[in-house]
């Protein structure tokens, strides 16, 4: 006795192999995107994606190898000082936080909180901290 199946994404009988679960790729792409959507995201992604969002933000803010930009004007576009690839502190002990090729620097001027951004340079490597 053969037991007839349903399409997983749109509930219509089918017909052909008996281990078919789905009636046409458009169903089974549709379905593998809702699944997707379904599942909450990974903490990889999570961490990949805000990266790149760092990444992106201090690139577009930093064209001239050394900039100073108001912390809230970052923080506004989604940019999280958390997310973080390596740092590196200078002799003078500040601490630069990189995204990749791209660091920051909290600092305090005239009571506002600002980001002083760099550029990766030579000098600097061999000496993470």
């Amino acid at each position: 006795m053969r037991i007839q199946a349903q399409c997983l994404y749109c509930g219509k009988q089918l017909s052909g192999r008996t281990d078919k679960k789905y009636c046409d790729l458009h169903c089974k792409s549709a379905y593998q995107y809702k699944k997707t959507k379904e599942n909450p995201e990974r903490f990889y992604n999570k961490v990949d994606n805000q990266l790149r969002l760092n990444r992106r933000i201090l690139k577009e803010y930093n064209k001239g190898g050394k900039v100073t930009v108001r912390c809230e004007r970052l923080l506004n576009l989604g940019f999280n000082p958390n997310f973080f690839t390596h740092f590196w502190r200078n002799k003078k002990g500040d601490v630069y936080w990189f995204v990749f090729e791209y660091g920051f620097l909290k600092r305090i001027e005239n009571d506002k909180e600002k980001y002083v951004l760099v550029i990766w340079q030579d000098y600097m490597k061999g000496k993470f901290m």
